[in-house]
């Protein structure tokens, strides 16, 4: 149900979340597992892809995963909630997105439940924040990323934030995931925010 502010009603705190097959499975996973610390209920669907990659990536079985999760759709549901704009959210999160995904999102032809949560939120002009994990990028990859951002998607690619320090890999991979959520609003305590240039006598 909306909560109602002076008499406004306000977007609920839910959040789609998409996991499609590209590399770095675990910044899906990360990502609900910071819903879940914020307090957002999450929408998720997995494609197929992934539950491979997650094999091959993490220990985590897909049990694993969707537990993480408030609610789960199959990815062939096209009657689910997240297929219709009536269903209101603070937008969607593809993470990681494959290339095949980010190109079937932009071209509006969609063919899983996936995309067609990602053109809802395009279409009701919601934040959709894509993850998008590949390199080097050609050139149709380039103009598929500017078609997206001209429709109103932030393109995310998970690049690791040296100035924070990282002392392990999970630390970066929380920060891209934190920064993605910045997107939304949500701000997740695992962030390390820029706190400025230091000066010698600054040194830690």
């Amino acid at each position: 149900m909306d909560q109602v502010v002076n008499g406004a009603a306000q977007p609920p705190r839910r959040l789609v979340v998409g996991i499609s097959g590209a590399s770095g499975v675990i910044y899906g996973a990360r990502v609900l597992d910071a819903l879940n610390e914020l307090g957002v209920e999450s929408h998720l669907v997995i494609t197929r892809a992934a539950l491979l990659t997650l094999s091959q990536e993490t220990d985590l079985s897909p049990d694993d995963l969707t537990a993480k999760a408030s609610v789960v759709h199959r990815l062939n549901d096209v009657g689910a909630t997240i297929a219709s704009g009536s269903f209101r959210t603070l937008g969607m999160i593809v993470a990681p997105c494959s290339v095949r995904t980010m190109s079937e999102i932009a071209t509006g032809v969609t063919s899983t439940l996936l995309t067609r949560a990602a053109d809802v939120v395009l279409k009701e002009r919601r934040p959709l924040v894509l993850m998008v994990r590949e390199t080097p990028f050609h050139l149709g990859h380039l103009r598929t990323m500017t078609a997206l951002a001209e429709m109103g998607a932030t393109i995310a690619p998970p690049l690791p934030a040296f100035y924070a320090r990282p002392n392990s890999i999970a630390e970066m991979v929380d920060q891209s995931v934190g920064r993605a959520l910045d997107q939304f609003g949500l701000d997740w305590a695992a962030v390390r925010r820029w706190e400025g240039l230091k000066g010698p006598n600054d040194a830690e």
